[in-house]
């Protein structure tokens, strides 16, 4: 329950804050172009009965603007007069025109009005990211540096990898560290530079690898070789009833050959699918019973125990930063801004490049709404990571509302692009459909991704 509430605050902060300065951006550009803004809401407030939905609200004196906030978490909103937004306020657009409304301003006011919002959050992230580079630097392990090499699965293996393999980099260049990166950088690649015991070589690579099923297969296509060497034991674990201890190597898992902790994880996985099919009790518990084979000093030995029932064994191995050393970059003040533009300017590129996966049934089918997006923040409160993760949802939402779809920020730059071209405004009975046909769309996305989150959650994803 604690890291659920650590995780949950963290989200609510960074999407408060992100949704504030994202209807900012609407708000600043609408009053520098003298046209009013009748409400300011971080949530939204849909009434029910008399109440107006709103938990707490405010309007300072001589001031056109209503600031508040609402009951409904899913964002915010900043209600521009004379614009047919969310609000479908089409009472006000029946009445006339007047000089202090939105639809009264040329054009280009009216597109600075709505590219605001997305500009302040892309301009947000990339100030987070520089501020993230001057404070902490850059710190990472080079994957050249990773000598134990990686481990590879069957589809990685068909295209020639073996495990131990040290990856170097692509045609495109060398790897920095082991993240989403080389796996971009792998499926797009011809050709791979590795060393493999020691001799540098080549391998050759499609450059079309489907990225989402690298990441999505068990075991990944690859990831850094771990060695199967128990570092701690948990009290009152079945690793410790056997008596574990630091230094004990994993040589094999119920006759199975355990090379890595890589190697054990995915047995440990296959037994779980296993227990996904359990009938009784009784199933349950064979499964769940398990003999590992360990190597201590010159000996070995074959002992027999119960895991728990989510199948963990209680014990602990060396994480790749306890198995190498971090190299750390650091950056001065004036240097950190282009550094930061360049890391945010690869975060967003490489997004943008992975949408296309979204139009695919195993796309769809990894949509996350607000559970997954919560889940990416750490289970303890770390301002590292938290300002990094808020950067990258300060640029998703920037390119989501960028995109041409009628209710967000991108369609209604898209009919001004229009309007601007043709010297023609669409009617307003066509942006009044457009607007609900978008409104809708949007609801059955936030739909689509949330189901996916109560079935991964209930195991059927």
């Amino acid at each position: 329950m604690d890291i659920f509430l650590i995780r949950l605050l963290q989200f609510m902060l960074a999407i408060g804050l992100l949704v504030l300065l994202h209807e900012g951006g609407h708000f600043f550009f609408s009053k520098l172009f003298g046209v009013r803004v009748e409400k300011f809401y971080l949530f939204f407030d849909p009434g029910i009965g008399k109440w107006d939905g709103s938990l707490f609200k405010f309007k300072p004196k001589n001031s056109d603007t209503q600031y508040g906030v609402g009951w409904l978490p899913l964002g915010g909103y900043c209600k521009i007069a004379g614009m047919i937004d969310e609000s479908f306020d089409t009472e006000q657009m029946k009445q006339p025109e007047q000089p202090w409304e939105f639809r009264a301003k040329p054009a280009w006011q009216r597109l600075l009005i709505m590219i605001g919002g997305v500009l302040v959050n892309f301009l947000l992230a990339l100030f987070i990211y520089s501020m993230i580079l001057f404070y902490w630097g850059d710190t990472y392990i080079p994957v050249k540096d990773m000598t134990l090499g990686m481990k590879f699965n069957t589809e990685a293996k068909k295209y020639g990898f073996k495990d131990g393999d040290i990856l170097v980099g692509t045609e495109k260049g060398a790897f920095k560290d082991f993240s989403a990166d080389l796996y971009r950088d792998l499926s797009e690649a011809t050709r791979v530079d590795i060393i493999r015991e020691g001799k540098a070589m080549s391998l050759s690579l499609p450059g079309d690898i489907n990225l989402l099923g690298m990441l999505k297969t068990t075991p990944t296509f690859v990831s850094p070789m771990v060695p199967a060497e128990i570092d701690s034991v948990m009290a009152d674990s079945p690793a410790s009833k056997i008596g574990l201890m630091k230094g004990d190597k994993i040589l094999a898992l119920n006759g199975k050959a355990i090379d890595s902790y890589n190697e054990f994880t995915n047995q440990i996985g296959i037994l779980e699918d296993m227990l996904t099919g359990a009938k009784t009790s009784g199933d349950s518990l064979k499964i769940r019973t398990v003999s590992l084979v360990i190597a201590r000093e010159n000996s070995t030995d074959t002992l027999t125990t119960i895991l728990t029932p989510d199948l963990k064994v209680g014990f602990f191995v060396k994480s790749i930063a306890g198995l190498y050393q971090p190299v750390t970059k650091e950056y001065g003040f004036f240097e950190s801004f282009p550094a930061g533009i360049k890391y945010g300017w690869n975060v967003l590129s490489g997004y943008v490049g992975d949408m296309k996966y979204v139009f695919t049934a195993d796309g769809a089918k990894s949509l996350g709404g607000f559970g997954a997006i919560g889940s990416l923040f750490p289970p303890m409160w770390d301002w590292y990571l938290f300002w990094k993760m808020t950067a990258f949802l300060s640029i998703i939402l920037a390119f989501m509302n960028i995109l041409p779809i009628p209710a967000l920020d991108g369609g209604h730059v898209l009919f001004l692009i229009y309007e601007m071209i043709t010297r023609r405004k669409p009617s307003e009975t066509f942006m009044i459909r457009a607007e609900y046909v978008g409104f809708g769309i949007l609801i059955l996305l936030m739909v689509v991704a949330n189901l996916n989150d109560i079935l991964r959650w209930l195991g059927y994803m």
